[in-house]
Parts: structure tokens; C-alpha cells; sequence
């Protein structure tokens, strides 16, 4: 059986965290289960509830994954955009339903692999499981933070968490402090932090007018103090 994927998506599965420990024979048995498929911008990947029934891998593109209110207002709980990212993982291991919506938040290409293969290859690989382990470990750590940043913290203090979270992620370091070259979206941003786009705005305002970050576009410096969590944020 020939493989599926590209050769430069089967160097990109080789990368994937979860599948790191694997051995000359293994991967490529893998890598002629993994299905590519194409989703266009706004389109829906998995919906909340829906059956976990495949893992999937960022060959590229952008996507999100969103909880909605029972007024429509969408949550942003991560954004996955570097190729090897994954995702769909959870529901694989404890057979419930998807917990959350993944949309394309512009045209993605995806690696898939069923559910049959996966529990198939956990089986037969359990230095895959132990890393999938420590992978849900670190996303629940987290959610704990955000959940906690939510009840605890006021506007200002949860943007300043979120935009030093994207400069230990993201950040560039330059002699003006830590450049995050494309930063989400005002709109991005709220859905993070549970607030509107329009105090996200007045908020950034407010930090750039202290010296705390320059904004031009979408490239966002945030000096170095701030990043220390030096200074007033209000």
C-alpha cells in the first residue's frame, strides 16, 4: 500500500511530538494510515459533541478551537497554526464526545488518522501514549491557568497574561523587546480572554500610551519591563 501523504508530510509526521520515539519500522506504517484533507476558510473541522472518531495534524493553515455561549458569543480555547501541531486527541482515549468546535480560520490541510488506526498504533507503541499523556498534562496546566486568569484577574491583568503567554510562545527577541510579528486579532484576543474587541482596543491603547507595548498593524512589540511584569498595567 502506497503512502497518502506527500514526502514533505511524511518528514512533517516524523515531527509531530507524539510520535517522536518511533522507530525505522513503525513510521512508515503510519505514515500510509494518515488521510490528507483539504478544509476551506469558516469551515468546521469537528463540532462540539460530535463522535471522536480521528486525530488530526497541521500540515497547514490556521485553526481554532472555540466553545460557544448560549448567546453565541464564541470562547477561543487555543489557535494551532505551526505545522505538526494536533489535536482531537482526548476523545480517542476516553471515548466521549468532541468537548469543543475546531474551525479553519483559513484554508488548512490536515493529516487524519481514524480512530481504529490510532488505538491500533497506541497499542502496539506505548511510548506514544506516554507522550500523549504529557501533552494532555500540559494543556490541562494550561487550562487551569486560563480558567483561573478568567475568575480571578481584571481585564488588564488577563491581556497582559495572554500577551506575555504569546511572547514566551511566538516572541522574537530584538534590542526593543520581544516582537510578536503577527499577533492575533483585537477580535482573536477578546474570544481569549473573555471580554469585547472594543476593550480590548481601548486596553492596548491604554498600554502603548505607558510605554508598555508599540502596536503598528499587526506587529506588537512589548518591552521588557512589562514582560517582567514591571510598572502599572492600568
Amino acid at each position: 500500500m502506497e503512502p497518502r501523504t506527500s514526502a514533505r508530510e511524511r518528514n512533517l509526521l516524523r515531527a509531530v511530538s507524539i510520535f517522536a520515539d518511533l522507530d525505522a519500522t513503525a513510521l512508515p506504517a503510519l505514515e500510509r494510515l494518515a488521510e490528507p484533507r483539504e478544509y476551506p476558510d469558516g469551515s468546521v473541522i469537528v463540532s462540539q459533541d460530535d463522535p471522536g472518531d480521528a486525530l488530526f495534524v497541521l500540515v497547514s493553515g490556521k485553526v481554532k478551537v472555540v466553545l460557544y455561549g448560549d448567546s453565541g458569543r464564541e470562547i477561543i480555547l487555543s489557535i494551532f497554526k505551526t505545522p505538526g501541531d494536533f489535536f482531537g486527541e482526548m476523545s480517542l482515549l476516553d471515548n466521549e464526545p468532541r468537548s469543543a468546535t475546531v474551525i479553519a480560520d483559513e484554508r488548512s490541510r490536515l493529516l487524519v488518522l481514524s480512530r481504529r488506526d490510532f488505538q491500533a498504533h497506541i497499542e502496539g507503541h506505548p511510548r506514544s501514549a506516554l507522550r500523549i499523556l504529557t501533552e494532555l498534562s500540559r494543556r490541562l496546566r494550561r487550562a487551569d491557568s486560563v480558567i483561573g486568569n478568567l475568575a480571578l484577574l481584571d481585564v488588564y491583568g488577563r491581556l497582559a497574561g495572554k500577551l506575555r503567554e504569546l511572547a514566551a510562545a511566538e516572541g522574537e527577541e530584538t534590542e526593543d523587546g520581544v516582537v510578536l510579528r503577527q499577533r492575533p486579532t483585537q477580535a482573536e484576543i477578546a474570544a481569549m480572554i473573555g471580554t469585547s474587541r472594543e476593550t480590548v482596543s481601548r486596553a492596548l491603547s491604554d498600554l502603548a500610551r505607558r510605554g508598555h507595548v508599540v502596536v503598528t498593524g499587526r506587529r506588537l512589540v512589548l518591552r521588557r519591563d512589562f514582560l517582567a511584569g514591571h510598572g502599572e498595567t492600568r
